[in-house]
Order: structure tokens, then C-alpha cells, then sequence
């Protein structure tokens, strides 16, 4: 009888360790894959530019299957969950920490959207 593993792979919006409040215009994404809920490995992979439409395909093609964030556009949403990779915002703190935590069951989505209208 083969057991059947359960694998996942999370990518955290991130500036370092930590979650950023900007998806699109992130540092990096930190890439942990996990099997079972345990952590097996991580990857830290530089933001290749921030181009509409482009992050959710560039991480769809890395396997992703949720993304982290602490805000994120509309639009990236929608080509995400069209690309069958949930999206959780409103997440902050160590990015390790909020991946852990979404595995465990212990984080929502606080519907945190990046609207772009910043005031300067």
C-alpha cells in the first residue's frame, strides 16, 4: 500500500526574513516546500521584476501553491486563483514563521489588497 504524501509549496512576498506589505515590488520570495506539515526545504529567489501579470506565472511555473503577501493587487489575484494557487494577505512577521502557521492552519486571509493609489 503506498501512503499518500501531502506536499506543498508556499511562496512569502519578502524584504529579507520578513513579509512585506508590497507583493510586486518585494525584495525576493522565500520558497519553502513542505511535506506532511514538516519543512524540507527552503529557497530564496530574487523578485525578477515587477510587470503586470508576469509574478503569478513566474511562480505558478516554480510549482507554487499558495502565496503569502502582506498586500497584492486585484489583479494578481485574479490570475493566481485562475492558476488554482491560493493567496492569503494581511500576513506580516518572519516569513518562515507565517508559512508554518498556514500549513498548521492557523492563518486567514485578512483580504489585504494593494489598490497602487498611494499618497506621496
Amino acid at each position: 500500500m503506498i501512503e499518500e504524501v501531502n506536499i506543498m509549496k508556499i511562496a512569502v512576498a519578502s524584504e529579507g526574513k520578513m513579509v512585506t506589505e508590497h507583493f510586486g515590488h518585494c525584495e525576493s520570495f522565500c520558497i519553502f516546500d513542505f511535506e506532511d506539515k514538516k519543512l524540507v526545504k527552503s529557497e530564496t529567489i530574487a523578485n525578477p521584476g515587477h510587470r503586470p501579470g508576469f509574478l503569478p506565472v513566474f511562480l505558478s511555473e516554480k510549482g507554487v501553491n499558495v502565496v503569502l503577501s502582506g498586500g497584492i493587487g486585484g489583479g494578481a489575484i485574479e490570475i493566481f486563483n485562475e492558476k488554482n494557487i491560493e493567496v492569503v494577505s494581511g500576513v506580516s512577521g518572519d516569513a518562515q514563521v507565517a508559512a508554518q502557521a498556514y500549513v498548521d492552519g492557523k492563518l486567514k486571509s485578512s483580504a489585504s489588497t494593494c489598490n497602487h493609489d498611494y499618497e506621496k
